[in-house]
């Protein structure tokens, strides 16, 4: 393996090449290859703003969304208030990350040496194609058409069901938040809660229409609509050859995989059936088992608000006579090493895909998470999807589809709950103000002609540098008094002021200057 894996010089990596490694032909990923458009679920199709309006549109997901995170919310904050060292666990959490974040190249060389010791095997891919070519290989060397999955964000990443069902293979989500989704044909809103945009009278209505044998009489009661969905999927279980799986973190120094989960779905598809198959991004990784006794207490309080999760999952390589008898291991890199050459932006690597700081955003609970175009959503999302894929990959998204990323750093207010809520304390208000500088520069640079918001940044910097144009300019604003009279507000400017007013009012200025009243109240102190 070459220095150029990581993309970043000051750290040092094992000399060794791919063919060490037993790469496929696909080879080892590439220094600052970003996420290819057209194929995954990465790219946002529209920009923020515009997906957005279309979601506070509708009142009943604004209902569905702040009852489902206001009950997270609560959840959780009993469970990390039951801990006196929550702030040590989470700066333990930062610096283990950190310091992994630092020697990738060297955990990921141990984790493959060790799964594939263990009787595993190990398949790199530098993006998405060549995760799903690699999956959808292993899954027809077995002669399966089908396979069953455990909720996994890597693969929707990637679009994985997309490139199975183009090969002819079904695959079927068990999880009940994906399996809802998958029923509806819809999209998933959430990270840890997929379906957190429907309510219960909804998915009943969809398991009716939709399940076959369901009962009629039905109730849309949590209890009723899950034992319907595991008298669904019991069959598929049993039936099932082939499992995909995401991982929630693995150990370097022994090859284990674990995943947490809460439904019992994920340990029926990691043990039945014969050949396993993970998907796992690269950040994933951690170096020993001390390491995955503090997520262990940050992942279930932050996510389901939790003491534990009820179901962990642990395996390594493949155990004769137990479990599944052939394991692969995919490990995932579609940008993410783009992400990590970034010294400040690698901190998003840092995520443990717990959904904390959806639950806490202001704009995520009005919006919910289709408005975001990338399967990350929210706070994390906003940082994290634009580093994946790159700000701007020209008006086409680069070949393949418009990619409007881009405008995600600047769906927040910047209150800050996000890095509260945190458990690895990622600093995301201060990347998504870095990610809104870089969206910034690169439209000026793509721009032949001034922007309108460019043009009214000059006259406003014109005006303040001279003390007379600001008082001149103080003293006319004084005649927007005449429209915001009625209510105390401007709701509707001229253009180019309308595209402020347009998503937000303006106050109305007050009936006098901050110079006028210096004047009239200290007479002797000009």
């Amino acid at each position: 393996m070459s220095r150029a894996f990581l993309g970043i010089p000051a750290i040092g990596v094992p000399a060794a090449g791919p063919a060490a490694l037993g790469a496929p032909t696909v080879g080892v990923p590439t220094v600052g290859a970003a996420a290819p458009p057209g194929v995954g679920h990465l790219h946002a199709s529209r920009p923020f703003p515009a997906a957005a309006r279309d979601a506070l549109a509708d009142p009943q997901l604004r209902r569905n969304l702040g009852h489902a995170t206001g009950v997270i919310r609560a959840k959780r904050a009993a469970a990390v208030a039951e801990l006196d060292d929550w702030e040590q666990l989470r700066l333990a959490g930062e610096a283990i990350k950190r310091s992994t974040m630092a020697s990738l190249d060297t955990h990921l060389v141990r984790l493959e040496a060790e799964v594939t010791a263990r009787g595993g095997t190990v398949h790199w891919a530098r993006d998405a194609r060549e995760a799903n070519a690699i999956v959808t290989g292993l899954v027809r060397s077995t002669g399966a058409d089908e396979v069953v999955k455990v909720k996994s964000m890597a693969t929707q990443e990637i679009g994985l069901n997309e490139a199975l069902a183009a090969a002819g293979i079904t695959a079927v989500e068990t999880d009940l938040a994906e399996l809802i989704i998958q029923l509806g044909e819809d999209r998933p809103s959430h990270i840890l809660v997929p379906a957190i945009h429907r309510n219960r009278g909804e998915i009943r209505d969809l398991f009716l229409r939709t399940m076959p044998d369901v009962d009629p009489q039905l109730a849309a009661e949590p209890r009723q609509l899950a034992m319907a969905a595991r008298a669904h999927l019991r069959r598929t279980f049993l039936r099932a050859r082939v499992a995909v799986s995401g991982a929630n973190l693995a150990i370097a120094e022994t090859g284990t995989l674990a995943v947490v989960e809460s439904e019992g779905n994920g340990r029926m598809c990691l043990t039945l059936p014969d050949t396993l198959i993970t998907v796992m991004g690269i950040e994933k990784v951690l170096p020993s088992w001390s390491d995955l006794e503090v997520f262990l207490q940050l992942l279930p309080r932050s996510s389901t608000g939790e003491r534990m999760n009820p179901y962990t999952s642990l395996w390594t390589g493949v155990t004769p006579g137990d479990g599944p008898r052939a394991f692969h291991l995919v490990l995932l890199d579609n940008g993410r090493t783009a992400a990590l050459a970034d010294r400040v932006g690698r901190d998003a690597l840092h995520c443990i895909r717990c959904s904390a700081c959806l639950n806490v955003c202001p704009v995520y609970e009005r919006t919910g998470g289709h408005a975001y175009g990338s399967i990350y959503p929210g706070p994390i999302g906003a940082v994290l999807s634009p580093q994946l894929t790159g700000l701007h990959r020209g008006s086409d998204g680069g070949g393949g589809g418009a990619t409007f990323n881009a405008s995600l750093p600047f769906a927040s207010s910047l209150c800050g709950a996000c890095f509260d809520a945190c458990p690895v304390r990622i600093d995301i208000p201060s990347l998504l103000v870095r990610l809104r500088a870089a969206a910034v520069d690169a439209a000026r640079d793509a721009q032949r002609l001034p922007t309108p918001e460019a043009l009214s940044m000059a006259a406003a910097a014109h005006v303040m540098s001279s003390p007379a144009r600001f008082a001149a300019a103080e003293s006319a604003s004084r005649l927007a008094r005449l429209a915001g009279r009625r209510t105390g507000r401007l709701s509707a400017l001229p253009w180019p002021l309308s595209a402020w007013t347009a998503t937000r009012d303006a106050p109305r200025p007050p009936a006098e200057t901050f110079r006028q009243w210096w004047s009239r109240t200290h007479p002797d102190r000009p």
